[in-house]
């Protein structure tokens, strides 16, 4: 029997096709994840509405497929078995499969004919559910499901995420960057795709040109030395990263063509009211800019809070959606990974990009000419020359430098510092 994709989200006729879960002669259960499959919003699976055994697929990953297009065929679970040579138990069992797809599982499970198949029943599950599970290893049979019959639900995983009480936990190592295999070929699919699609774009649309300054941090360290452990109290990671932020938020009050959008149909210059700072965050899967809501109405530890909980929700694969839209400048930093300079690519249609190098000792001089140890960091700025001409970008860059010089204020409200 073919198997149609079937509807995977309000509005969506067309996703692609990102990986199989399953292979030809794979037996299935009903709610087992058969692809995953991505739009433009997010990565979903999706799950099986039959029991059965896999008998070819009819897409490649990478592909783009509609709904109501036939992506795989399967034989429908007792379609052959002992002492059934005639048609009527195929037919029945087609009727069975097709009645589930149609979303009538629960008449369907009732006339399924016994079967010696080795598949063992899936219990009910949201994709959403079932993709967590396999991320962090969680096998579904042993979950109870309080939801509606039985349905397992986000907080029936909760217990078998959290390590048990008796052993300290272990500290949580970052995902493994994909950084490839000598002598293959992989497919251009899913996020790497997307991020590629998207870089070409921006090139193409936006007239780069780069802006690099450096900064004495000296001060900034030292806080963040103080800082650290009272924040670490709190659950929440203080990194450099938080007071750029900040820094950028402030920045783009006092330089507004910095945090606008070229609106190319119109000829018009989009100036925002609102300050959202995108965050970029290297994934196994690829670089995502989860972003920060409303970055100047935020203090220190709000900011942090946000970029320690959008740097681990991306990371695990768990970034919603929304936390994906809306950003007006973007903050990418390689200074955890090492590198002092670098020039980012402008996350169009945003008009402006900072990249974060790490912070290194340097010799430096004194306003009296002594010389003295500073700890200094480097600010790679892009633009899009359209909108932000060099002087311009220059100014932004010296308002960001003079805000990271000053720590302490980025822990003030602004009314003290305007």
């Amino acid at each position: 029997m073919d198997f149609p994709l079937p509807p995977v989200g309000e509005g969506l006729i067309e996703v692609e096709l990102v990986r199989w879960l399953v292979k030809p002669g794979d037996a299935v259960g009903r709610g087992q994840g058969l692809a995953e499959v991505m739009s433009d919003k997010a990565t979903m699976e999706v799950p099986a509405p039959f029991a059965g055994t896999v008998t070819s697929l009819a897409a490649s990953p990478g592909a783009k497929v509609q709904v109501g297009q036939v992506i795989l065929a399967f034989s429908p679970e007792g379609t052959v078995g002992p002492g059934d040579g005639g048609t009527g138990g195929q037919e029945e069992t087609t009727r069975t499969a097709e009645g589930s797809i149609n979303g009538s599982a629960r008449s369907a499970v009732a006339v399924v004919p016994q079967s010696h198949s080795p598949t063992v029943p899936q219990p009910p599950a949201a994709p959403s559910v079932r993709l967590l599970a396999r991320k962090f290893g969680v096998d579904l049979g042993r979950v109870r499901g309080t939801g509606p019959h039985g349905r397992i639900l986000l907080d029936d995983l909760t217990p078998h995420l959290a390590p048990a009480a008796a052993t300290p936990a272990p500290k949580a190592e970052p995902p493994a960057l994909d950084l490839g295999t000598p002598g293959t070929r992989t497919k251009l699919v899913g996020l790497r795709r997307r991020i590629a699609d998207h870089m070409v774009e921006s090139k193409r649309r936006v007239p780069h040109y780069s802006y690099i300054d450096e900064c004495d941090v000296t001060d900034l360290v030292r806080m963040r030395a103080q800082l650290r452990e009272p924040f670490a109290r709190t659950g929440v990671k203080l990194t450099y990263l938080a007071f750029v932020v900040k820094a950028v938020a402030r920045a783009l009050k006092e330089v507004p063509i910095a945090n606008s959008t070229l609106d190319e149909a119109a000829g018009e210059i989009v100036f925002h009211d609102r300050y959202h700072v995108g965050v970029a965050v290297a994934t196994p899967g690829g670089l995502i800019v989860p972003v920060v809501k409303d970055a100047d109405t935020k203090d220190l530890p709000a900011v942090a809070a946000d970029i320690d909980r959008l740097s681990r929700e991306a990371k695990a694969g768990r970034a919603r959606p929304d936390d994906l839209k809306g950003g007006t400048f973007t903050v990418t930093s390689v200074g955890n990974v090492g590198g002092l300079i670098s020039t980012p690519i402008v996350n169009h249609p945003e008009v402006g990009i900072l990249g974060v190098g790490k912070v290194v000792k340097r010799p430096v001089y004194d306003d009296a000419g002594r010389l003295r140890p500073a700890d200094v960091l480097y600010l790679s700025f892009s633009f899009d020359h359209r909108v932000v001409d060099g002087a311009v970008g220059a100014v932004f860059g010296n308002a960001v430098v003079r805000h990271l010089r000053s720590p302490a204020t980025l822990l003030l409200p602004e009314t003290y510092v305007a």
